[in-house]
């Protein structure tokens, strides 16, 4: 009794471990049972199982484990900017005050107190929200499970980047969504490009229930898109009655200037759902995340989110609320900046020594955690992969992951945030003899 497992190179996501190549592979169901059995148990999948046409396995190659592997890959934020000291010290002080209460079950939507936090929070991005209008989840994945769930029946039709975050087009599929993809560029999804795919769709009586957007410093790519496109984007939601889901788990993490103004804080018509997380900037441990969306929605997301769990971790609840009401957050985000700034200019500047400048480009960051390189049209970034993982002991991320249809395949996502500053150094330079050698041959 065996398992047929089809393997492709792929790296990709946000959580996957530092030092990790994610697979993704086809399962042969009927080798895992073979016979009489296996036709039995096949009638029982739902039709979304059945239709799932691979399974993304989150296993490391044995490869990659040595140590002498350096890692572009993994979407983690550095430990060194978890505020442990703080944290300990937080808990321990619940733990002895308010210890039943915190390891007790909470409400679905999430303690009051956190929710009013969350919405004092949010003041400073433009954002207005109360209580009532915002709801507390375990990360921003499961919001986007709650919202595929939510508004998703099969076949019904969806905007998403080209590249776009592959939490969110996994959970679109999962719900048989249909997703439509337009370009997005260093400036983030191109509204012109948007606004022809609307009218093509249109014509053919095909109208997206939402678009899917990572404006502020975009997973894969590292966009940044302007406020004219926010508000373009706005814009085209109430002329082609749609609504936007914006994911921010990034916004904070920009290297110079002020808040920036996310899409939710251009909305007066509810039609924008945001997404934003403590992950990046406190830690990704706690699973806390948080949507603010309308009224009647989030009435609805309670309902749905029952279902799955609940209540949100209460503990961590309380440990995040507290961190806001004394004001550790605001201190600590200028740290997290200073470090992804300095590891950014460490990754720039290798990338400017090692890396063929007359056949490659890339993002420039101007915050977030990661850079998009592209490679001459006619390499496979999969295939160099295998390369830069055997033979120079480097990984990334292939970019075909990031597109639903899987159609463009010289790009690579590569991280700066977890590496050490050795690795960065040393890493930039093997990445950039795989691509070259590339190129000769």
């Amino acid at each position: 009794m065996g398992l047929n497992i089809y393997w492709r190179w792929c790296l990709y996501g946000d959580y996957e471990h530092y030092s990790g190549v994610i697979l993704m592979a086809q399962v042969d169901v009927s080798s895992v049972v073979s016979g009489p059995v296996a036709n039995q148990l096949e009638k029982f999948f739902a039709v979304r199982v059945q239709s799932m046409h691979a399974s993304e396995i989150r296993e490391l190659l044995k490869l990659t484990q040595q140590p002498e592997i350096i890692s572009f890959a993994g979407g983690l934020p550095n430990p060194e900017a978890f505020p442990v000291e703080e944290i300990r010290k937080i808990t321990d002080e619940i733990l002895q005050s308010q210890g039943k209460q915190a390891l007790q079950y909470g409400t679905t939507e999430g303690l009051p107190r956190m929710r009013e936090e969350i919405a004092k929070w949010v003041t400073r991005l433009g954002i207005e929200s109360t209580v009532d209008n915002n709801i507390v989840v375990q990360g921003s994945q499961q919001g986007l499970d709650i919202v595929s769930k939510m508004f998703l029946d099969p076949g019904d039709n969806i905007i998403v980047g080209s590249p776009t975050y592959v939490g969110g087009s996994n959970a679109f599929e999962a719900y048989q969504g249909v997703m439509h993809q337009v370009e997005v560029d260093e400036d983030g999804m191109n509204m012109d490009k948007l606004e022809d795919k609307l009218k093509e769709l249109n014509k053919k009586d095909i109208h997206p229930k939402f678009a899917y957007v990572v404006p502020t410093f975009q997973n894969p790519s590292g966009a940044l898109m302007p406020e004219d496109r926010r508000k373009r984007m706005i814009e085209l939601s109430n002329e082609y009655n749609f609504l936007i889901i914006e994911d921010s788990p990034y916004g904070e993490i920009q290297f110079e200037g002020g808040p920036i103004k996310p899409i939710k804080a251009y909305d007066d018509g509810g039609r924008v759902l945001y997404l934003g997380t403590f992950s990046k900037i406190l830690s990704p441990g706690l699973r806390l995340a948080y949507i603010i969306a309308d009224e009647n929605i989030i009435n609805k997301m309670i309902i749905a989110k029952q279902a799955v769990d609940l209540c949100s971790n209460t503990l961590a609840q309380y440990i995040g609320a507290e961190a806001l009401t004394r004001g550790i957050l605001k201190p600590h985000i200028d740290k997290i900046r200073a470090l992804y700034k300095h590891k950014w200019e460490l990754m720039r500047k290798g990338l400017n020594e090692h890396f063929p400048k007359e056949h490659v480009k890339w993002v420039e960051a101007k915050g977030g955690m990661f850079t998009w390189v592209t490679v001459p049209d006619y390499l496979d970034s999969s295939d160099l992969l295998k390369v830069a993982i055997e033979q120079h002991k480097v990984a990334y991320v292939i970019g075909a992951a990031f597109y639903p249809d899987r159609s463009v395949k010289n790009t690579m996502r590569v991280s700066f945030s977890y590496p050490t500053d050795e690795q960065i150094e040393i890493g930039t330079e093997r990445l950039g003899t795989v691509i070259k050698d590339a190129i000769k041959e």
